[in-house]
């Protein structure tokens, strides 16, 4: 990957998760469909270049 903004190519994953932070399906209100957000931030601006659902699944 290469992030466009400054042409770097040092990335890190982070995971964005805990009880208050994960992403929940609008329609489905229970508290075990929820899924961390995976995070890819450049390490030399600390801008995220991507997030991406870690458990899909749950939003079928």
């Amino acid at each position: 990957m290469v992030y466009n903004a400054y042409g770097e190519d040092s990335f890190a994953q982070g995971k964005l998760g805990g009880s208050m932070a994960n992403v929940k399906p609008i329609k489905l209100e229970l508290h075990f469909s929820s899924s961390p957000l995976i995070l890819t931030i450049c390490t030399n601006c600390g801008e995220v270049a991507s997030m991406k659902v870690k458990k899909v699944y749950k939003f079928k």
